[in-house]
């Protein structure tokens, strides 16, 4: 599989919302990595416009990364999930506690918009046109039908798992590989679950337990700051390592302005795991908005990534980091702004 043919064993994670772009998926590829594209938040002629800006762009193979809609996740949920009226009274409690921040930045929060499925049919019809080489999933598992095209399809399949428990579902689906998670990344745990404490068990030790389960390619993602990191992962048993917050501040990810200060602010001294911002779990830069309302934030995604996202486009416009979510990992630190073909180099296979 072609996790297993990379000349450097590196893959640029897929970051939605801005961060990744074309350029970056490319110059990941060229650099001997495999990038990938971030759907998540894209409508499909979006994602098909930026597909193609890859293809001009390189010869290399790439990823496309989809959010699972709760409606065509076959993980089940567990006994935590928030749903019916609960669900609906608890994103309106939250709403009205963003009132106060949207009036800062001369918005209102937006409409929670429940049946979102981030144009997944759509999305999957694309992907399959496009054959796209490898497609990742965040957020579940699809069903048998869609796995079984992408692979008559000649596309490899790949599924985020966070702990042991989820990685067998995601065998017995029928995927092709596995990224495993660990607890240290930026941005969104992509626990299968999204109500569900995800595992905190370090990144090698997780790597050693799934590696124990199967022997399907293996990408080790989350808190990956360094070579020696990396090279602890894949002793353990990775085929490949996935680095995004190491990408952040390179000329070719679109992370903006004001994100790309924060970053290197010594005013910015921790990271938190929230669902401050999305209802889902996800890991950031600790923010005065983070600990505002960090506490009462419901398990309710998309719901709450549309409430917020009034509020953090106007904290962009005003290059201000205030109600950003300014996703990274614990390893922040240590990002440069250098090219992404002197990152990729540095983390690959010694």
């Amino acid at each position: 599989m072609l996790l297993r043919e990379l000349e450097t064993g590196v893959v640029g994670a897929p970051m939605a919302g801005g961060p990744t772009t074309p350029e970056l998926v490319a110059a990941v590829g060229d650099a001997g990595g495999l990038g990938f594209l971030a759907a998540g938040y894209l409508t499909a002629g979006q994602l098909a416009a930026a597909i193609a800006e890859v293809w001009d762009a390189t010869s290399r193979p790439f990823g496309v990364n989809l959010f699972v809609p709760e409606t065509a996740n076959s993980y089940a949920g567990g006994p935590g999930s928030l749903t019916g009226q609960d669900r609906v009274v608890a994103v309106a409690a939250y709403r009205d506690a963003l009132a106060v921040d949207a009036q800062a930045v001369g918005v209102e929060p937006g409409e929670p918009r429940p049946g979102d499925d981030d144009d997944w049919e759509r999305k999957v019809d694309l992907v399959l046109r496009e054959h796209v080489p490898v497609v990742s999933f965040t957020f579940g598992l699809p069903g048998p039908a869609v796995l079984g095209e992408l692979r008559r399809s000649g596309t490899a399949t790949v599924a985020t798992v966070t702990d042991v428990d989820e990685a067998r579902a995601a065998l017995d689906a029928g995927v092709d590989g596995l990224c495993v998670q660990g607890p240290d990344g930026g941005g969104h745990r992509g626990t299968l679950d999204a109500t569900k404490p995800p595992s905190d068990l370090d990144l090698v030790e997780l790597v050693a337990a799934v590696r124990a389960e199967t022997d399907v390619p293996l990408v080790a993602a989350g808190g990956i700051a360094s070579a020696e990191r990396a090279a602890e992962v894949r002793a353990a048993g990775a085929d490949a390592v996935q680095i995004g917050t190491a990408l952040l501040l390179t000329p070719e990810a679109g992370t903006g302005l004001a994100y790309r200060r924060a970053l290197g602010d010594p005013a910015f001294t921790n990271t938190a795991v929230t669902r401050a911002y999305s209802g889902r779990l996800a890991r950031g830069l600790e923010t005065e908005f983070l600990r505002r309302h960090d506490t009462h934030a419901p398990a309710a995604y998309p719901e709450v990534h549309h409430l917020t996202v009034p509020l953090r486009r106007a904290s962009a416009r005003a290059e201000r980091p205030d109600l950003l979510a300014l996703w990274a990992g614990t390893g922040w630190r240590s990002a440069r702004a250098v090219p992404a073909a002197t990152v990729v180099a540095e983390f690959a296979t010694r």
